[in-house]
């Protein structure tokens, strides 16, 4: 069982940045690529970004390129999203999810094994 803990969240203005961290408490970190979604209200969860079990391959939405970075260290057991130049469009509930498998990246919330709660940003002057 992998138990998925996010941190990070808050209110920031239009143009600032945070970092997201999502900690498991697994001993096989290392053996789970890890992703993040968000859910906006009154929208579906929708694929951000994802980083593969080694760290080497990464993964985003068009809608955050250049903006976002993904990391982990696998330590740590830990992975991060830096979210730089926030807009109010990305408001949402950040949640990290795992997924054994594969030296890969995944997009798709249905391939993913384990989630967390989420951790609220809000982007807003």
């Amino acid at each position: 069982q992998v138990q998925l803990v996010e941190s990070g969240g808050g209110l920031v203005q239009p143009g600032g940045s945070l970092r997201l961290s999502c900690t498991s408490s697994g001993r096989t970190f290392s053996s789970y690529a890890m992703g993040w979604f968000r859910q906006a209200p009154g929208k579906e969860r929708e694929f951000v970004s994802a980083v593969s079990r080694s760290g080497i391959i990464t993964g985003y939405t068009d809608s955050v390129k250049g903006r976002f970075t993904i990391s982990r260290d696998n330590a740590k057991n830990t992975i991060y999203l830096r979210m730089n130049s926030l807009k109010p469009e990305d408001t949402a509930l950040y949640s990290c999810a795992a997924k054994g498998g594969g030296d890969w990246v995944y997009r798709s919330e249905s391939q993913y094994d384990y989630w967390g709660q989420g951790t609220q940003v809000t982007v807003s002057s």
